[in-house]
């Protein structure tokens, strides 16, 4: 069984059409297979109007009463997981055991965030007086949401707006705006109606959001550069803001580490969502001693790889996204390959007008290379030899993002040690792509300003009232 293929926004509660729509492009394909409706500034200041109507009551709410209507939602979404799986797979092209899987995800996640509490902080509680600091919500939070994740990252910003007591209006990305509506249609029959407002659009319609008056909050993830832009639009009226942004990610594999152990991880850690993942790792730094091993075992896992359509059974890697982004890893493989660099290609794509790219190492480039310099969010990773801890560290560290790393090393001593000098929000030994909601996610430097998940990314979503209680 999957949805039908009618598409509509949501607003207070209710599917809204709009006269103009998007079209929704099959990454695998090329190929428009559906479309989806566009909001307009009209629709926008009618969603927000439904949210800022709605947010006492939801405020008022008990908080129990909030967390049992997100948990019935999570059950929602696992019981479609199969509808929303298909779908996703359609419109982000990622195979179809892995789409499902981030629909189960989502749903877990929601669950474990309607589990959480923000409890009321009492500061002081002396003989003279009790001081209690409260988290209020802040009112209509603005969720805009990038392609790469489509379903979880919404999650990662409902689930905290909604429990701590905001009402929110979600924007999906203009490439996967389907499983949004979707879910915005779900939610409809659970939560009071304005609580969460879906409306999808063109490029048009996230800064027609980021200036719009009537938001207290707004919660986004994608490119540093877009970021930028929603943070000044948000200096107009100091909107709160929160941004997961852009990353370059180094892992640092010291010579004690197991290359095939090392392999394994780095394949699904650089490769997962063919590489569109803002924490997976970007930039490889191999000690000499065991470089060759470890790009020669991570070369046979690229072999074995199967790129192709997400709904073929077999297929291991989709395609990338969109068209927009398969020109621009095509140009990083293309410039390396005229700069002379050794390419380390995996298994053949099929051919056609899908968005496919082969999974592709660098051998050992300069630290000035293009394909070191920028953030691919694609299947192509350079792998670098390092023999100076101390050198590879200032490596790691020269690049304007500092999202995530890892460090690979049977020494947990040392590789705390190296951990603690690198200047990312996130840091894994002998792991990667780990994420979890009681952790605080965030980036350093120009990876983001704000906090996702844990108790202080729920702190991101509220207010804080200190009460002074004589006694």
């Amino acid at each position: 069984m999957t949805f039908d293929d009618s598409f509509t926004l949501t607003i207070a509660g209710e599917a809204v059409i709009s006269s103009s729509q998007v079209d929704v492009i099959n990454p695998a394909t090329g190929k428009v297979f559906a479309t989806a409706p566009a909001a307009d500034a009209a629709l926008l200041d009618r969603a927000v109007a439904a949210a800022r109507n709605v947010f006492p009551q939801w405020r008022d709410t008990p908080l129990e009463d909030r967390r049992q209507a997100l948990l019935m939602l999570a059950d929602a979404i696992e019981g479609k997981a199969g509808e929303f799986g298909a779908l996703f797979t359609r419109e982000q092209g990622r195979p179809l055991a892995l789409a499902t899987r981030e629909i189960i995800a989502g749903a877990t996640w929601l669950r474990a965030v309607a589990r959480q509490d923000v409890a009321i902080d009492v500061v002081e509680d002396s003989a003279a007086r009790r001081v209690e600091v409260h988290h209020v919500p802040l009112g209509v939070v603005a969720a805009i949401v990038p392609w790469n994740f489509p379903f979880l990252l919404t999650i990662w910003k409902i689930a905290p707006a909604l429990l701590t007591g905001n009402t929110v209006v979600l924007k999906p990305s203009p490439y996967t705006p389907l499983c949004a509506l979707k879910l915005g249609e779900l939610a409809s029959t659970i939560l009071p109606g304005g609580v969460l407002n879906v409306l999808s659009g063109d490029d048009s319609l996230g800064p027609l959001m980021s200036l719009h008056p009537g938001f207290a909050k707004i919660s986004f993830t994608g490119s540093t550069a877009t970021g930028k832009r929603v943070m000044e639009a948000a200096a107009k009226d100091l909107k709160r803001i929160t941004l997961e942004l852009g990353g370059n990610d180094a892992a640092i594999v010291l010579p004690d580490a197991d290359p095939e152990a090392v392999a394994d991880a780095m394949f699904a850690g650089a490769f997962f969502n063919s590489a569109q993942v803002c924490i997976a790792t970007k930039r490889l730094y191999v000690h000499s001693d065991i470089y060759e091993a470890v790009r020669d075992k991570l070369h046979e896992r690229l072999l074995a790889g199967v790129v192709g359509d997400g709904a073929i059974a077999g297929v291991t890697h989709g395609p990338v996204q969109n068209l927009a982004q398969y020109h621009r890893v095509n140009k990083l493989i293309d410039d390396a390959q005229a700069a002379g660099l050794t390419l380390l290609r995996g298994s053949a794509v099929p051919k056609g007008e899908g968005y496919f790219i082969p999974l592709t190492l660098v051998d050992n480039p300069p630290e000035d290379a293009a394909v070191v310099c920028e953030e691919a969010f694609g299947p192509v990773l350079p792998i670098m030899r390092f023999t100076d801890i101390d050198d590879v560290i200032v490596r790691a560290n020269d690049s304007e993002y500092g999202l995530a790393g890892s460090i690979w090393s049977k020494d947990i001593d040392q590789a705390v040690a190296i951990a603690k000098r690198l200047d990312t929000g996130s840091i894994w030994i002998n792991q990667n792509r780990q994420v979890a909601p009681h952790v605080p996610f965030s980036g350093f430097k120009q990876s983001g300003f704000g906090v996702e998940n844990g108790r202080e990314g729920m702190l991101e979503f509220t207010q804080t009232k200190s009460i002074y209680i004589p006694k």
